[in-house]
């Protein structure tokens, strides 16, 4: 009899998980623990990738509270068949996990707020402490005063150091520190405007726990980015940072290929393996391929219907954020990544919100670590070198689209014009196409206020076929004939017809219309439809597009 799975989504307490759920063995991260760790280690991965899965699993392993009760949770996992030296391990440690995943306010006040609620919470679950003479009378106040949410500003910055005190004092033994999602309050900062207040608060509550504190063991943190510039871990001398490009740790969070195929044979539909890696897999961590895990879970449980699940969670306003604050040439790039290419940039691992407008670099380093971008190959070790980035599958491809749809919908466009520009330009109607694109010009050009480039009117067209894939291929700047054409339209289905556009800029508007027929001539002097007839694809409409500032004029022919 064909056994029925139950797929987690949305639950991230591995006891639930273990009791109820379908589960990927993720233990070995105990294991390697265990053989060696940093004072802290930090973990970066984007959002919903099995951050919070993983530290529960944590808790549940090293906690002393109901031991065990909790080591049946690890039987016949592979910490369990890794040897009793690990097992030994089990449940031996006072353990705070705190998680600030939620903390996601307006304000800087209730940023504080949360916080406060959050220490009361796990307060209270230590309020044993309180029993006896464990604590002395101003300590047993202090302790009070998270319990009662009258705790300063400064009292709450030290609140989960004096914990690790009490903790350690009480059992004899430094603490376990677990804390998921450390930098989800400086995210919703930077989106609400009070970034500086909010890092000044987090740096002195991390900080007074992590640096030189002898009441704890080891301390493991997750979050989306290293916060670095703003020196939350600069002063930490024991610290290992495990990033999406590079620190190890490479699968214990995400999904790799064997636990996919493993998934598909067990719910009975291996032939969903091809589908399942194009739409959700491409994350490439230190060389390891990885699968998102949020997606994969979500497919499964809507009967392997492939859709864009993780980016339909909340959260991805940071993409638009990155993608309005680029400037003209980083949009064009990105733009290109639709199509399959890469862009190259340093890395800069401790890039920070404010950055992204003032380097290329930070930009890319941002989006590589939020999961937008994936390494394209094995990153250079020498100083200086630069790597290349591309998006990592068919869900972030969509996202892609939808985002820059809606930054072009910033300059005044809507999406319905967009959708009237590119039914012109595919159906052949060059009158309709020109003047559908020069109202969209208007807005564009003194929205972006840039130089009268050909390189920028290349990045809006490519921004505005965006919503063409995947029923279409969109190529840019790629060798066909005897050059490079500038862009081409290549229909998945052979008998639609396709397009190639071929754009010069005019250096004043009485010449569009000799500039338009010398692209228009290009196209079949280059033979640069040769790309189409390799495809079989018969029918191609051909325009050569001239532009000067806000107006433009369009030759055509099929």
């Amino acid at each position: 009899m064909k056994q029925h799975y139950v797929m987690p989504v949305g639950v991230d307490d591995f006891r639930r998980v273990r009791e109820r759920y379908y589960y990927v063995d993720k233990t070995d991260f105990i294991r390697k623990l265990i053989d060696g760790h940093a004072q802290v280690t930090l973990i970066t991965r984007p959002r919903r990738f099995g951050k919070t899965l993983a530290m529960s699993m944590l808790y549940y392993f090293f906690s002393s509270k109901d031991a065990e009760t909790n080591r049946v949770l690890f039987e016949g996992t592979g910490i369990e068949q890794a040897g009793e030296r690990y097992m030994e391990e089990q449940g031996t440690r006072p353990v705070i996990f705190l998680s600030l995943k939620d903390i996601k306010q307006s304000r800087y006040t209730g940023m504080v707020q949360m916080i406060g609620s959050a220490m009361q919470d796990l307060y209270y679950e230590f309020s044993y402490l309180m029993e006896g003479d464990a604590l002395p009378p101003h300590e047993k106040k202090y302790f009070q005063s998270v319990l009662d949410r009258t705790a300063s500003e400064v009292d709450l910055q030290l609140s989960l150091k004096k914990l690790t005190i009490f903790l350690s004092r009480y059992h004899k033994k430094p603490v376990l520190v677990l804390i998921d999602e450390y930098d989800a309050p400086i995210q919703s900062a930077w989106d609400h405007g009070y970034y500086g207040e909010a890092i000044d608060f987090v740096r002195n509550y991390l900080s007074a726990v992590l640096k030189s504190n002898p009441n704890l063991d080891f301390a493991v943190l997750t979050g989306v980015l290293r916060i670095a510039k703003e020196s939350i871990f600069s002063s930490l001398n024991n610290l290992k940072v495990a990033s999406v490009a590079g620190g190890g740790f490479e699968e214990v969070m995400g999904f790799n290929q064997a636990e996919i195929e493993q998934m598909a044979a067990d719910f009975n539909v291996p032939e969903k393996y091809k589908e399942i890696k194009a739409w959700y897999d491409g994350y490439n961590f230190s060389g390891k391929a990885i699968f998102n895990p949020w997606s994969v879970v979500s497919y499964f449980d809507h009967d392997c219907l492939p859709e864009p699940y993780w980016v339909n969670t909340s959260g991805n306003t940071i993409l638009g954020q990155l993608l309005r604050k680029a400037e003209p040439e980083q949009v064009r790039d990105l733009y290109a990544l639709l199509n399959g290419g890469s862009v190259r940039a340093q890395l800069v691992e401790g890039a920070i919100y404010t950055d992204i407008g003032k380097s290329s670099r930070a930009l890319y380093s941002m989006m590589l670590n939020t999961g937008y971008l994936t390494v394209a190959e094995t990153p250079r070790s020498y100083a200086g070198a630069r790597t290349a980035m591309r998006i990592p599958n068919m869900e972030i491809r969509l996202l892609f689209q939808e985002e820059i749809i809606s930054r072009l919908a910033e300059a005044g466009s809507d999406e319905n014009m967009l959708v009237t520009i590119t039914e012109a330009l595919l159906e052949g109607r060059a009158e309709d196409f020109a003047a559908s694109l020069e109202k969209f010009l208007r807005f564009a050009v003194s929205f972006y206020d840039t130089a009268n480039k050909e390189s920028f009117y290349h990045g809006l067209m490519l921004g505005m076929l965006a919503a063409l894939v995947p029923a279409f291929e969109v190529l840019s700047n790629r060798e066909s004939g005897y050059g490079r054409f500038d862009i081409a339209i290549l229909p998945k289905e052979k008998e639609t017809a396709g397009a190639l556009l071929e754009f010069k800029v005019a250096e004043k508007e009485e010449v569009l219309p000799e500039r338009a027929q010398e692209a228009l001539a290009q196209i079949e002097e280059n033979a640069y439809l040769t790309e189409f007839e390799n495809r079989g694809v018969s029918e191609v409409w051909q325009y050569g597009i001239a532009f000067c500032g806000k107006k433009c004029h369009i030759e055509a022919k099929s």
